[in-house]
């Protein structure tokens, strides 16, 4: 019986200051001009082979937004099966310590706003839901089920 299976690993981080969260604006593009999607989501991006998970969230968020992060917290994570059989995880962190300038790199525009106007904005990959891991910590894990349309089971 094989007890491993092939991997993705990711991250993301929700940066905030008191009231404040750093969000990222992406642009998802398809093939054609109507395909293209724009929404809200919090920085991140993959684990680089062999390195620790904690160090891969430093160097995303400096990358994707100028900022050094510190003592970014594991606080949930958002996995999936892809059609190919890989499975997909995101490790969600938080953080509210932090230096440097921001600035928003080709991953999008990196911007502040109010935790309490996120709901009003338009998000990506079921960013709604994984607020109720970062912020409320209600949950500690969203799993999506691929048989049925990438149904989110908040677990």
């Amino acid at each position: 019986m094989e007890r491993s299976e092939d991997v993705i690993l990711t991250n993301m981080c929700m940066v905030y200051d008191g009231n404040k969260v750093l969000v990222q604006e992406k642009i998802l593009r398809g093939d054609r001009k109507k395909d293209r999607s724009k929404g809200i989501i919090f920085p991140g991006g993959h684990v680089e082979r062999h390195e620790p998970i904690v160090d891969s969230v430093i160097r995303e968020i400096y990358e994707e937004t100028g900022l050094t992060i510190e003592n970014p917290r594991l606080c949930g994570i958002k996995n999936w099966v892809r059609e190919d059989g890989r499975r997909y995880i995101v490790f969600l962190f938080k953080t509210d310590r932090f230096s440097g300038e921001l600035k928003s790199s080709d991953e999008g525009k990196v911007f502040w706003t109010e935790l309490e106007d996120l709901p009003d904005m338009p998000f990506l990959w079921h960013m709604d839901r994984m607020l109720r891991i970062f912020d409320k910590e209600e949950f500690a894990e969203l799993f999506l089920e691929v048989e049925h349309d990438w149904r989110p089971v908040l677990k």
